[in-house]
């Protein structure tokens, strides 16, 4: 792998410049590895204090699919916005498709979930992802997703 232009680790605090998101609904809490234009691989710290724990489900806590996919498109924004520069910094990424998601296994609070995204194409301000999930190198969630960047 070319070293040369991979990151290593992006903290909170420079996500928190690249994209507009906040608490509670930022999440991804770093980037561990990055080369702009390819992939990046983001973390997300599974907290049982989450705001949507108490609901989901009561008892037996599991992470919604849907939040799965969020740290996805977050990951995936992160990349876009390293990729493209400073002039991408703030701006938002909007879904336009998500196909062949799957859930293969709960993700639960005390989970590290690893969320690794491939540049598959971009044209413009339209980029594709193929996005992989997983909880000890186990996968837990897989997609494709497209998004566009505006201002």
């Amino acid at each position: 792998m070319d070293t040369k232009n991979t990151l290593r680790i992006v903290p909170i605090e420079r996500i928190m410049e690249m994209i507009p998101h906040r608490y509670p609904f930022l999440m991804i809490d770093r980037i561990i590895e990055m080369k702009p234009g390819e992939h990046a691989i983001g973390v997300k710290n599974v907290s049982i204090n989450e705001h949507h724990f108490p609901g989901h489900f009561p008892g037996k806590p599991v992470m919604p699919g849907v939040l799965i996919i969020e740290a996805m498109a977050q990951t995936s924004a992160v990349l876009v916005v390293e990729t493209l520069g400073k002039s991408a910094e703030g701006k938002l990424v909007y879904f336009m498709s998500i196909d062949e998601a799957r859930f293969r296994k709960p993700v639960v609070p005390g989970d590290s979930l690893h969320i690794r995204v491939d540049k598959q194409q971009s044209r413009r301000n339209v980029w594709k992802f193929a996005c992989v999930a997983t909880v000890d190198g186990v996968k837990v969630a897989d997609a494709v997703i497209c998004a566009m960047i505006v201002d």
